[in-house]
């Protein structure tokens, strides 16, 4: 079993020790991909990943691995964007990011703000009513939108009445 994912003009990729590293015009991502039985190599523009056996673990291993490594390219080429909006009926709710933190305060009249974590690599911005999450990870990107969206999530009470919380609304390059 073999798989080919062609590099594209501007990225480099390099295996080193069981970590994939993509660079590319935005940066570098680098992801842990190992398999006793896969092996995986980047020469002349293209990185190959083979497995000696023909079972169905391995094919699925080695389509898995591939389409982290594409990820990984698109991320570093044109970057992932998340874009979250804020909604209230009853209390006005405040959004701000201070440092790796995302601070919501007054969220259905609570006097305890809530607080999402900002993942390493992450950009969050806030304006108004939306909340827009970039960078070139995708699982970080991903990850950090979802903290945001299950910290604003309301637990004991009727979620037809209580429809408050910030949502994903859109998912993107």
């Amino acid at each position: 079993m073999e798989e080919i994912v062609a590099l594209p003009e501007g990225v480099q990729a390099r295996y080193e020790n069981g970590m994939m590293y993509v660079a590319g015009k935005l940066g570098e991502v680098k992801k842990k991909l190992s398999y006793p039985t896969i092996k995986i190599t980047v020469e002349d523009g293209k990185i190959k990943l083979s497995s000696e056996g023909e079972n169905r673990k391995a094919k699925r291993l080695i389509k898995t691995f591939a389409a982290h490594i594409q990820n990984m390219i698109k991320g570093v080429q044109e970057g992932f964007t998340y874009k979250l909006k804020v909604i209230y009926t009853h209390f006005p709710t405040t959004v701000k990011v201070e440092g790796n933190k995302v601070i919501i305060e007054n969220f259905i009249g609570e006097r305890s703000p809530r607080i999402a974590n900002i993942l390493p690599g992450v950009e969050v911005k806030v304006q108004k009513q939306d909340i827009t999450v970039t960078g070139i990870d995708l699982e970080a990107v991903s990850q950090t939108a979802a903290n945001i969206e299950r910290t604003t999530r309301i637990v004991g009470k009727d979620r037809r009445v209580f429809q408050d919380g910030i949502f994903i609304v859109e998912k993107g390059k």
